[in-house]
């Protein structure tokens, strides 16, 4: 049987026209509990502190399907450099411009459109879900990792799940997420002691040191990289030193750092080696070293072939599996199920004209029904 594909447009619209900002919803969750409601799901309030966070669910049984996604943003910038306000939702030749467009509100709207489509014309014999969260955008400690730790304590955990994180670089069909690399993201002081720069014996010129160390850490090849990941590779952010004048040694230089790595590291032993390389460079440093983003790779099998299928069914062109990119609310799903991430174009997202384009929202819808009809036929 077929039928229309609901316009996914209007419920993207008025998802970006609450300006969720994060971590504040401004009623974004309302939106989807009156799209959502109606078509027979429970609503769970999973809030957080001042993150809300919402899980809805239709049927009791297996298999369970979980689309996970967030309604907060980063913030628009100087509202005066965009063509269209950034929360008015504004359709101007072909695209839908705000703030969320792609990152990530024309995701959730279109896989809202899809299970109104698929409860039309199917009795669904398991379960859908919607992870939604406030909390992406975000230090994203109140949000997802709490919401998942809250369904398996009440029975919930899904068999797969689908992120609608926006995975293509130009068109869809190009890329699915089957997993990211980890981030760890490091602190270095180097401490010495001021002086005149005319009587250097009397001082301790910090930065020598750090230059050293800096060179070493930046020089490093970590690894070559694998079949599924690009090697790992570090980047120094910044370096401070906030002297006021070029006639004085200063104190202390500090520097930062962010590293991306691959399934061949955990974060404990990265920590490990990026001190071993310190130390080797010749030590005198502090540092502090964290992140809350592992490398996983959720391994290819039944769910990312139904994306695959899917995506090459509706566009034509079967899409790579890469884990390339940032990091994602993902990297807590993978604990306890496959996951797969699959959404729209990424080239604006969390830029000035921020937009999606209506053809392709009306593609995704098609690619997110055509997951749900496959994955419940298998």
């Amino acid at each position: 049987m077929s039928c229309s594909v609901p316009d996914p447009v209007a419920l993207a619209q008025a998802l970006i026209r609450c300006p969720s900002v994060t971590p504040f919803d401004v009623g974004a969750q309302d939106v989807l509990i009156d799209a959502l409601e109606p078509l027979g799901f429970t609503v769970h309030d999973v809030s957080r502190g001042q993150v809300r966070n919402t899980f809805f669910r239709r049927g009791e049984g297996g298999p369970h399907l979980c689309f996970c996604g967030h309604t907060d943003v980063v913030p628009p910038g100087e509202e005066e450099s965009w063509t269209h306000p950034p929360f008015e939702a504004v359709i101007e030749d072909g695209k839908l411009y705000g703030r969320g467009a792609s990152d990530m509100k024309g995701g959730i709207a279109c896989f809202v459109a899809a299970v109104e489509t698929y409860l039309q014309t199917h009795d669904c014999p398991g379960s859908i879900s919607l992870l939604i969260t406030g909390d992406e955008e975000g230090v994203a400690t109140d949000g997802t990792v709490k919401v998942l730790e809250w369904m398996a304590e009440n029975g919930h955990v899904p068999d797969a799940a689908i992120v609608g994180e926006p995975t293509n670089p130009e068109q869809l069909g190009e890329e699915i997420k089957i997993g990211r690399r980890g981030s760890l993201g490091g602190f270095i002081t180097v401490t010495g002691k001021q002086g005149h720069v005319a009587y250097q014996h009397l001082a301790d010129n910090p930065l020598p040191r750090m230059i050293k160390l800096l060179d070493a850490l930046a020089g490093h090849t970590f690894d070559a990289g694998n079949a599924h990941f690009a090697p790992t590779n570090l980047e120094i952010t910044t370096i401070d030193v906030g002297n006021p004048a070029n006639n004085i040694i200063p104190e202390k230089i500090t520097a930062r750092f962010n590293v991306r790595f691959n399934d061949e590291w955990t974060a404990e032993t990265l920590k490990e080696k990026i001190v071993s390389i310190l130390d080797e460079a010749g030590g005198g440093y502090q540092i502090d070293m964290g992140g809350n983003a592992p490398s996983f790779l959720s391994a290819p099998g039944p769910l990312t072939e139904t994306v695959l299928t899917a995506v090459e069914k509706i566009t034509g062109r079967r899409p790579a599996a890469t884990t390339s990119g940032g990091t994602s609310d993902a990297r807590f799903v993978q604990a306890y199920c496959p996951v797969v991430e699959c959404g729209l174009i990424n080239k604006t997202i969390h830029q000035v004209d921020e937009y999606a384009a209506l053809a392709d929202m009306e593609q995704l819808t098609k690619i997110y029904l055509q997951i749900l009809r496959s994955y419940f036929e298998a």
